[in-house]
């Protein structure tokens, strides 16, 4: 399934067609991570074939899935339709954005399990709550609902479970108005941005990006939209 799902990132990244990127669960859950009687306890065996010798042979593995989602140049909404625990709850995280149906609930797991979370998960909690936070719920494992998850950050947005696929189509849809030149690089400058300690440089990057963004057709067509006061058609060139 991991293997599946990061063919499909990669097929995502590659269509110019495709413009925005929805994750959600197929059933009751988002996702409840690693399949704990099959993949942790093949661990405890001994016996071959884990995700970390996936990962070490160079195989595409559920660890190597945040990383794709952070370097897609489209935008990534995750909506959590159910429970999201361990290596769901980082994969939920690493979604640029995130609308849960009021049924999610939130765990991060790992140390239930005598592991310290994987998938990103150190590194996208601490930037989302901060380090005292994200240390109670890594080091509790303790499960907190949809509202507490608004409540920290986590999710833009709570909506009944009925309501969460409309919603996140909406939200789809309003970024399907934006330039997509405009909106791959404000991505990639969003998250370089949490990285960089110097304003200057990452001044600089800004005015690079948006060196690029003036020579497009869609900045363009966006001041020509402005100044006959109509929506603007964003073409992605």
């Amino acid at each position: 399934m991991s293997e599946e799902a990061a063919d499909a990132i990669n097929h995502i990244s590659k269509d110019e067609n495709i413009r925005v990127l929805i994750i959600t669960g197929a059933g009751r859950g988002f996702s409840s991570g690693i399949d704990v009687r099959q993949e942790l306890a093949r661990m405890t065996e001994g016996i071959s074939g884990t995700m970390f010798e996936r990962i070490i042979q160079g195989k595409p593995s559920i660890l190597t899935i945040p990383l794709q989602l952070r370097r897609i140049d489209k935008p990534v909404i995750g909506a959590i339709n159910g429970i999201a625990t361990g290596a769901g709850f980082t994969i939920a995280l690493a979604c640029d954005l995130r609308i849960a149906s009021e049924r999610a609930q939130f765990s991060m797991a790992f140390i239930l399990r005598g592991l310290i979370p994987d998938t990103g998960g150190t590194f996208f909690l601490p930037k989302l709550v901060g380090s005292a936070k994200a240390c109670e719920l890594i080091f509790t494992g303790e499960i907190i609902n949809a509202k507490e998850a608004e409540q920290l950050g986590l999710v833009n947005k709570v909506v009944c479970q009925e309501e969460l696929m409309k919603a996140t189509e909406e939200l789809a849809n309003s970024l399907l108005k934006r330039s997509p030149v405009a909106l791959k690089y404000a991505k990639r400058a969003i998250y370089k941005g949490l990285a960089e300690t110097d304003l200057s440089s990452h001044l600089d990057y800004e005015a690079s990006l948006n060196r690029i963004c003036m020579d497009t057709e869609d900045f363009k067509e966006a001041v020509r939209a402005f100044m006959e006061k109509r929506e603007p058609i964003f073409k992605g060139r």
